[in-house]
């Protein structure tokens, strides 16, 4: 297949959509109809739909791929975001999960509750 792939999740808030993706994760808002925000994802367009109502996934939506996960963390907690906390992992102090192959991830959610999640293979 050729071509690049996008991103999409919902929201039924645009404008607290639009504040957190642009202004707590930093991503560039390319354009805004009366069916979606689209930003720049690093090179990924992502597509948050404008929707009148929907439940969101339990799992994660959307995920991006980090240098420095615990960096990224302390970052998005001093713009308030929360970091989740799941009963059947064991995280660290900042909530980030080591997986058997040494990937750190955490997760967080959006203002609609999409889960979002940071990851960083192979941590040390």
């Amino acid at each position: 297949m050729n071509g690049t792939i996008g991103a999409f999740v919902a929201t039924t808030k645009p404008e607290h959509a639009r504040a957190f993706y642009r202004d707590t994760l930093g991503l560039k808002l390319v354009s805004e109809d009366p069916f979606a925000l689209v930003f720049d994802g690093g090179g990924t367009v992502l597509r948050v739909q404008k929707v009148q109502s929907f439940t969101p996934h339990p799992f994660t939506a959307v995920g991006w791929n980090v240098p420095d996960i615990t960096a990224e963390v302390l970052a998005l907690v001093a713009k308030g975001v929360t970091f989740e906390r799941y009963s059947f992992f064991q995280q660290d102090d900042n909530g980030v999960w080591t997986a058997p192959d040494g990937t750190g991830v955490a997760w967080f959610k959006d203002p609609d509750g999409n889960t979002l999640s940071l990851a960083q293979n192979k941590r040390k």
